[in-house]
């Protein structure tokens, strides 16, 4: 199989364009070309009059060695890479009778659902333990907080099955680095589940939230028929570590009923807003580490604005969907600011999961096609900007973020006047440090509602002043990249502060707690990921590496005599 890259063609190309263009890439005959097919198509919007598609095909052809030296020293043809998934290996049939615990996974996210599915895969047969609800009754409770104001402090968009990720725009792309292919796993995984094909060719594959819904209940049923068992509405409010040498070991968890569960592996597949666990696991000693992150605001604009500035006369154009964008502006006073999390067609959401506090996040559907675009505008913070001490120097407490997090959400739901209404303000105000007093062109989506109000106020800043001057100052400076970026009547509403996990529980080369063998911190909440995709591979390398662990496996995954696999590459 030979990989074509960089093939370039217009936008609105002929359907049965592709294979010419294939042909005439490999110098071959129309005869010698068996099959080909689409592993990536983007697109370059550069010149907004002519876009062109850019597709990355891999080929089988009749001669591979003869069109490879033909093209010898061609960057863009090479033998396509193997990206098939290979388990490390499996649990032989009489593994559990021989009365080991299995292995627990807490939280049931993004990297809870991958950890447990790999570990299912295996013939390791999990324990998950989620705090929040089976997704269909969680979404009932969050669209309870949305559209009543009411919070249920377990079921909300951070908490529940498919995690914060279920209630955000499904994106499936990353930038992490990827040698194995891994992204691949969970995409064909997603796919399998539910997910339309063309997340596996598309070069920002995106899913929506009511598709992540059922296919969430999907890979939850394979777990379970593959041996797995996943228990909702059980918290775990303690971790049993046994004492010994350089570091203790796991030995089970205590849950909110009183129960304990014996375990001598745990993945801690916690989310970013596990705030009471992540207290818990500092008074047990867990090492951890405060971590940079960043707080801002959302920003909503009309979406036809931004597919003009993006595309041009192309705006609108179905291959192309809702223009999204990517912003970065490094102010004079040492910040960077950027777009996080950029929702085309969507909607800006209620993200809060402790009461009387105000938090925002971005939704949209597969269709993207809400009338605004929005986007969170943050700016990047580090431990010595929230430490609590009032120390100039040393080590800032790893809980220290969750507290300066806390802060600023109360401070956004004492301007929000109640209810969980979120503060905002138009950009124009915003610009000229002045109060809102009514909207204009654009309509906040976020429910339960937005409350008009002045950002800078002060003694009643909706964030510190260091960020408010830097989102000040970039505004300007992303309207010279995208025309209306800095229109008047665009809003901005507050506070989007759970970025990233303020923290960082650590881990060694096997994926351990640095000083609890046993213990794997997994996944956004530990800071080892950010986003769907990212999340789901650490849950696939965690997964493993229980594996290794458990099957006793050399620690580089060598095969070793375990027993046949389930299925030996998917």
């Amino acid at each position: 199989m030979l990989r074509i890259t960089e093939l370039r063609l217009p936008l609105d190309h002929a359907e049965d364009a592709l294979r010419p263009a294939v042909l005439a890439r490999l110098g071959i005959a129309d005869a010698d070309l068996l099959s080909f097919t689409v592993f990536r198509r983007a697109y370059d919007a550069r010149k907004k009059t002519a876009i062109l598609l850019i597709y990355t095909v891999d080929c089988e052809v009749r001669d591979e060695a003869a069109v490879l030296k033909a093209k010898q020293g061609n960057p863009h043809l090479k033998p396509a890479p193997d990206t098939r998934y290979r388990f490390v290996g499996h649990a032989p049939a009489d593994f559990q009778a021989s009365g080991r615990p299995r292995p627990l996974v807490i939280g049931f996210g993004p990297c809870g659902i991958f950890a447990a599915l790999l570990l299912a895969q295996m013939g390791l047969r999990p324990i998950v333990l989620e705090r929040g609800k089976e997704v269909r009754q969680r979404t009932k409770d969050t669209w309870g907080l949305w559209r009543q104001g009411v919070l249920n402090p377990d079921s909300n968009v951070q908490f529940g099955e498919g995690g914060a990720g279920t209630f955000s725009d499904g994106k499936l792309w990353s930038q992490i680095s990827d040698p194995r292919h891994l992204t691949r796993k969970v995409l064909t995984e997603f796919v399998k589940a539910g997910a339309p094909e063309e997340i596996l060719f598309v070069s920002k594959p995106h899913i929506g939230t009511f598709r992540l819904v059922s296919m969430v209940e999907k890979m939850r049923a394979d777990i379970v028929a593959l041996g797995g068992e996943i228990r909702f509405g059980q918290q775990v409010t303690d971790v049993l570590i046994e004492p010994g040498g350089e570091a203790g070991h796991i030995r089970g968890v205590t849950l909110a009923s009183g129960e304990q569960l014996r375990a001598d592996h745990v993945v801690l597949a916690l989310g970013h807003s596990a705030r009471d666990t992540f207290t818990m696991l500092h008074g047990r000693g867990v090492y951890m580490e405060a971590k940079p992150f960043s707080v801002g605001f959302r920003i909503e604009h009309p979406q036809g604005v931004i597919d003009r500035a993006r595309f041009g006369p192309n705006a609108g154009n179905p291959i192309l969907g809702a223009a999204d964008y990517k912003l970065v502006h490094h102010a004079k006073n040492g910040r960077s600011v950027y777009s996080f999390c950029m929702c085309p067609g969507g909607t800006v959401v209620a993200a809060t999961s402790e009461p009387e506090r105000v938090v925002t996040n971005g939704m949209s559907q597969y269709s993207r096609n809400e009338r605004n675009a929005n986007a969170g505008i943050v700016v990047g913070i580090s431990p010595q900007d929230y430490r609590q001490d009032g120390r100039a120097d040393g080590p800032v407490s790893p809980l220290d973020g969750m507290q300066f997090q806390r802060i600023w959400e109360s401070r956004a739901y004492e301007l929000g006047e109640g209810g969980y209404q979120a503060p905002g303000q138009l950009v124009g105000d915003f610009l000229k440090k002045q109060r809102s007093r009514e909207l204009g062109s654009v309509l906040p989506s976020y429910k339960p509602g937005v409350r008009l109000t002045d950002f800078v106020q002060p003694g009643r800043e909706a964030l510190p002043l260091y960020v408010l001057d830097a989102i000040r100052e970039a505004i300007p400076a992303f309207e010279r990249q995208i025309a209306g970026f800095a229109m008047r009547d665009a809003v901005l509403t507050g506070v989007e502060t759970r970025t990233s996990s303020p923290l960082r529980i650590t881990r060694n080369r096997q994926y351990e707690s640095l000083n609890v063998r046993g213990l794997y911190p997994a996944g956004e909440g530990a800071g080892y990921a950010g986003g769907i995709m990212s999340a789901g591979v650490d849950g696939i390398e965690v997964a493993e590496a229980v594996a290794r662990s458990m099957l006793g496996l050399p620690a580089d995954g060598s095969p070793h005599a375990i027993g046949p696999s389930i299925v030996d590459a998917i």
